[in-house]
Formats: structure tokens, C-alpha cells, sequence
């Protein structure tokens, strides 16, 4: 039995000038009866209430009670108005800033897990932000902090699987480079640390007893012996033999092309990845709007929507919430399986 949750989770805005002010009070609205979900958001609280009932809050431990009839709002003002599909680099230091302050609302224990809205990556290069993207920010925040296991960040990627009645899995060796690095960024570290954490996160974060992974092939037809191509038969062969020596069951290389349909996805909970697409593709096309991104490996609970900014939608309100809303309930779901079991 599990101990009773009762601190909230936290959601970051993201960049005030997309999507995520409207996705935030669909999201709200969808769940405002189910205060299990109840989450606050770390923003600007006029932006917000603009586009819906807002509930402004002094402390997190506010957020339930107010759930029901506003959206709870931690009110960190911008110092600009926030345009619709008009991103402007004068935001970036609060985009910034809602981040750090989710993750410290996590670590302090005030909160149970992180949301986080879409950014522009671009909008905060202009201001110095040195790292690819939210996973390896989140990565840098808490390097400090301990952590019970094999440390990421790994990014996975989670979409329900309605024929199997569970759910497609992808983790990425690499995420956000060009396709012609990918063999410079492999290495058989890599892909053991990749196998290891997702290995660690299945059983911690999902309940799963006795993981089941697969590694994809880097090369069509994951290589045919050698014949297109040999990082299967130098690298990824003898690291799944080690892998398998040091407990994990784990198949591959496989090809990528035989991995995703509905009878192979039946014989994995997790598939390793070695490039976005190779992951990315199968699960978007199983489920666009649902999918959901997690980082694993951190001393804290995060997940985000499966989506970017959607500048080109903004403040039209017709973006879906869906995958949001799937942030928010796998937040809840992991946070579950990481609270402490009485005996």
C-alpha cells in the first residue's frame, strides 16, 4: 500500500507567446473535477486570466482547494506583454525562471512533479541559454541533487497503444542533432547508460517488474551482417551481450522497420532508439495528438507535452489539449509509483 499524495504538481508556462496559456486552461478545465490532477501553474496571472477563470495563489499548498473553481496561478509577471505567435526574446529570462522555480518547488517536496509547457529553444539561444532543449536543462539543474540509481537525463516518449492495451515506449540515444552526427554521438557508454536508466525507470516509475527492452538497429535492416554497414556487428552487438551479463533483458539490434507493428510491440516495454526519427515517427503516427514526453532518470518527476510552441496557432484557440493532458496524468502516475510504500 502507498502512502497517501497530497502535495500538488506544478506546471511551467513555457513560452507565453505560444500555445501554452490556452493548452493550460484546457487542460484545467478537463480535470477541475478530478483534484487528484490539481496543479498550479508557475506564470504570468493576467496573461491567464484573459483567456479563463484564474485562482492566484500565495503557496503551493493552496492549489487543491483552489482547483475546482479557477486555475491556480503562482503569479511570476513578465516584464512585456506576450503576443500571440509573436515570440520576443525579452521573455526568456521568465521562461527560464518558471522552469528553475518548478524544479526547486519539486526538490523542496512542495511539489510532486513538474509540467512543462512548450518552449522556443530559439527564443532563448538569443539570450545566452546553452543547452539543446528542456531535458538537458533539467539535467543541469539538478546535478547536484542525489539520485537513487543509474542518472539520466533520458528522454522517453509515450503514447497509448489501444491495440495492446498498454503503451509504445521509445527512449533516444540522441535527440536534437543533425542526422549526420548521430555515429559520432554513439558510443557503447551511451547506449549501456540509455539501457540502464530506462531499465531502472521502468521498474521505479512504472511498475513494471521485469523490464523487457529492445535496441534498434542503426542501419537498414540493422546492418545484414556487416553488409550495410558494421556499427551493429562492432558496437551494438557485443554491448546487448554485456547488457544481458549484467541482468537486463534486452533483444537487438533489431531493424527499425520490423520493431513498431501492433505483434512486436506486444514483446517489449521499451524500445531503444538511436536517432529522433527512428523513435519518433512510429510514435506519432500510432497516436499525433496523445504522446507524451518524460525525462527520466532525474530525482524529480517530469513530463511534458509531445508537441512544440505552435506559433502559428496561437491565440486562435483551436490547439488541442490532449497531449497535455496525458503530461499531467502520467506526472500523477509516476509520482504514485515514487511515493513511499507503507508496509
Amino acid at each position: 500500500m502507498r502512502l497517501p499524495v497530497t502535495a500538488p504538481l506544478v506546471l511551467s508556462l513555457g513560452d507565453p507567446c505560444g500555445t501554452g496559456p490556452e493548452l493550460v486552461h484546457k487542460a484545467w478545465a478537463a480535470l477541475r473535477s478530478q483534484t487528484d490532477y490539481a496543479f498550479a501553474v508557475l506564470g504570468d496571472a493576467d496573461l491567464l486570466a484573459s483567456l479563463g477563470p484564474v485562482r492566484p495563489i500565495h503557496d503551493l499548498s493552496e492549489t487543491i482547494a483552489a482547483f475546482p473553481d479557477g486555475l491556480p496561478v503562482l503569479d511570476r509577471p513578465l516584464s512585456a506583454p506576450a503576443r500571440p505567435g509573436q515570440p520576443d526574446p525579452v521573455h526568456a529570462p521568465h521562461i527560464t525562471g518558471w522552469i528553475r522555480e518548478g524544479v526547486c518547488l519539486c526538490l523542496s517536496g512542495a511539489a510532486r512533479g513538474l509540467v512543462t509547457a512548450p518552449i522556443a529553444k530559439s527564443v532563448l539561444y538569443a539570450t545566452g541559454f546553452a543547452f539543446p532543449g528542456h531535458t538537458e536543462y533539467l539535467g543541469d539543474l539538478t546535478a547536484d541533487t542525489p539520485y537513487p540509481g543509474t542518472r539520466g537525463p533520458v528522454m522517453m516518449l509515450t503514447a497509448p497503444d489501444a491495440a495492446n492495451d498498454s503503451a509504445l515506449r521509445v527512449v533516444l540515444a540522441t535527440i536534437h542533432i543533425p542526422l549526420s552526427e548521430v555515429k559520432a554521438h554513439l558510443s557503447a557508454e551511451t547506449v549501456r547508460t540509455l539501457a540502464h536508466v530506462t531499465h531502472e525507470a521502468l521498474i521505479r516509475d512504472f511498475g513494471v517488474a521485469k523490464p523487457r527492452l529492445v535496441l534498434a538497429g542503426l542501419n537498414p535492416h540493422a546492418g545484414e551482417d556487416g553488409t550495410i554497414g558494421r556499427e551493429e556487428v562492432d558496437l551494438l552487438q557485443p554491448l546487448v551481450a554485456t547488457l544481458r551479463t549484467e541482468g537486463l533483458d534486452i533483444s537487438g539490434p533489431l531493424p527499425a522497420d520490423t520493431l513498431f507493428h501492433a505483434e512486436a510491440r506486444r514483446t517489449y516495454d521499451a524500445a531503444l532508439c538511436l536517432y529522433h526519427d527512428q523513435g519518433l515517427i512510429p510514435l506519432k503516427t500510432l497516436d499525433f495528438w496523445g504522446g507524451v514526453n518524460i525525462t527520466l532518470g532525474l530525482p524529480l518527476v517530469r513530463t511534458s507535452p509531445d508537441h512544440g510552441t505552435g506559433f502559428a496557432i496561437a491565440g486562435k484557440g483551436i490547439a488541442r489539449p490532449d497531449s497535455l493532458i496525458n503530461a499531467i496524468r502520467a506526472a500523477h502516475d509516476i509520482s504514485l509509483n515514487r511515493a513511499p510504500k507503507t508496509t
